[in-house]
Parts: C-alpha cells; sequence; structure tokens
C-alpha cells in the first residue's frame, strides 16, 4: 500500500522534516509502524482544476478569490500552463471555461455578474472533474498531483451523481480536494459538506472570510512538503479500508490523508 499525506503543527504550519518513528498508520483498526519505504513525495508538476459556483448569488462575491488564486499558482515553478483548468457548475452539466489559457483570461470574464441559474450540480460536477484530472497520459505520472479548489457554498440541487459517488470518484483518481466555503455560517449543511469533502481527500477546507490566497497558499505548501510511505497491507480482507495516520510523540502534530481506500477481491 502507498500512501501520499501531509503534516502540521498546532498552527497549522506545514511540517517540512518528519521521521518515520513520528508517526503510526492505523489501517482498517490495525496499528502499522513497520513501514517498507518512507520518504519526502517527489512531486514535479501540479494538476490543478477550480470549480467555480456560477449558479448562485455568491458568484459576483468570488472574483477576488479566483484572481487571487490564479496569480498564486502561476508564481510557482511546476505548474505549467496546460494543467491549470476552470469548471463551472450553472445549470444542468458542468462547464469547462477554459483549461491551458486560463491564465489570461480575467477572472471578471469567467464569473457572471449575476447568477445565470439557481441549479447547483455540485456532486457531478466534482465526479466530472475528477475524471477531466485522471484523462492524463495512458500511464499515470506518480510525480503528479492532481488538485482541485472548490469555491462553493457546498448546496448541491440537481446532481445525478450522490455525495459518495462524487467522493469514490475524487479517491479512485487520487485527487485532493481544497475548498473555500462562501456560507455565512460554518455549521450550514453546505459548509459540513465541504469540511467532510477536505478532510476525505487529505485536502483542507477554508472560508471565505480567510485571507485571500488562502487555499492557493495551503496547495502549495502541502505541494512542497509531502510525504509518501509504503506498507504492507495489515489485512487481506476485501472492500473498504478506512486509514488514520496518529502522532507518536508530538500529540501536536496533525496529518491528513484520504480517508481510505478499496482492496479488490481476488481474481
Amino acid at each position: 500500500m502507498q500512501l501520499t499525506f501531509s503534516a502540521t503543527d498546532q498552527n497549522d504550519r506545514v511540517i517540512a522534516t518528519l521521521n518515520a518513528a513520528d508517526f503510526a498508520i492505523v489501517d482498517k483498526d490495525l496499528i502499522v509502524r513497520n513501514f517498507r519505504s518512507f520518504r519526502r513525495a517527489e512531486y514535479t508538476r501540479l494538476d490543478v482544476a477550480i470549480l467555480l459556483d456560477n449558479s448562485s448569488s455568491i458568484a459576483p462575491r468570488l472574483q477576488k478569490e479566483i484572481a487571487q488564486t490564479l496569480n498564486l499558482i502561476s508564481e510557482t515553478a511546476g505548474v505549467p500552463e496546460e494543467s491549470i483548468a476552470i469548471v463551472s457548475f450553472q445549470g444542468a452539466e458542468p462547464v469547462v471555461l477554459c483549461k491551458g489559457d486560463c491564465r489570461a483570461r480575467p477572472a471578471a470574464n469567467l464569473i457572471p455578474a449575476k447568477a445565470v441559474s439557481q441549479l447547483t450540480p455540485l456532486h457531478d460536477c466534482l465526479a466530472f472533474t475528477a475524471r477531466l484530472l485522471a484523462r492524463a497520459p495512458e500511464v499515470p505520472d506518480p510525480k503528479v498531483r492532481k488538485v482541485v479548489i472548490v469555491l462553493s457554498d457546498g448546496e448541491d440541487t440537481i446532481s445525478r451523481d450522490s455525495a459518495g459517488q462524487a467522493l469514490e470518484e475524487l479517491v479512485k483518481n487520487d485527487v485532493q480536494v481544497y475548498t473555500l466555503d462562501a456560507n455565512q455560517s460554518e455549521y450550514s449543511q453546505g459548509s459540513l459538506f465541504l469540511q467532510q469533502l477536505a478532510a476525505a481527500t487529505g485536502g483542507r477546507s477554508f472560508r471565505l472570510s480567510d485571507r485571500a490566497g488562502s487555499v492557493a497558499d495551503a496547495v502549495l505548501a502541502d505541494f512542497h512538503a509531502s510525504y509518501q510511505v509504503t506498507y504492507r497491507l495489515p489485512s487481506s480482507s476485501v472492500g473498504f479500508h478506512s486509514i488514520r495516520i496518529l502522532p507518536t510523540h508530538n500529540l501536536n502534530l496533525n496529518f491528513r490523508c484520504r480517508q481510505g481506500y478499496v482492496e479488490p477481491a481476488a481474481r
């Protein structure tokens, strides 16, 4: 089993120096301390898709955030122009607003001045974008990190896919989700979904009231300070295996990784 993860301290600062003795993995309630390998992740490129909620009254409020996100991502090495896409969920279907030329497109041209529809197929858009990022070369490049940044209130009104199906597509394609919550209250149903989405995929969640560029800063920090660990599966049982990473010495450490995987039946 290979697992990619990030670690932060009590002040949410990324840990750039971590040892194998600093953590243990709980795989389906079995504790793993002996790893086959442990190293810094050797990512060389980011593939980023930004999901915009253009279907509600929050759309005009996102122009500054999307502009700042694009600016910060464009300033880092390892993010080529062709690796950035912006997808909108407006109306009944997801719409690719740009792919490969997003840096040349002003944010004001990507976000309408007012809502174009009350329909919000968020779950469908998440599943669609996971597949979009997975349509890379036939042989996946393990040095490419796939990231989705969601700017939304987390509400869905019309999707064919359920929240569980959307999450399954993201985890299956090893996509990490970072969310920017546009709700007034962090305890709304949409906010809770966005928080769960980020946690389940090993990403992070933020609020629209946070400092501009917080999401982009977090994506870039994790990109430069992620780890990969491999270990023998402690159980041969098929089906879903939940995963947690726990600190062994410094209890102030927080670990983020996907929350599970599916072990297929032997053929």
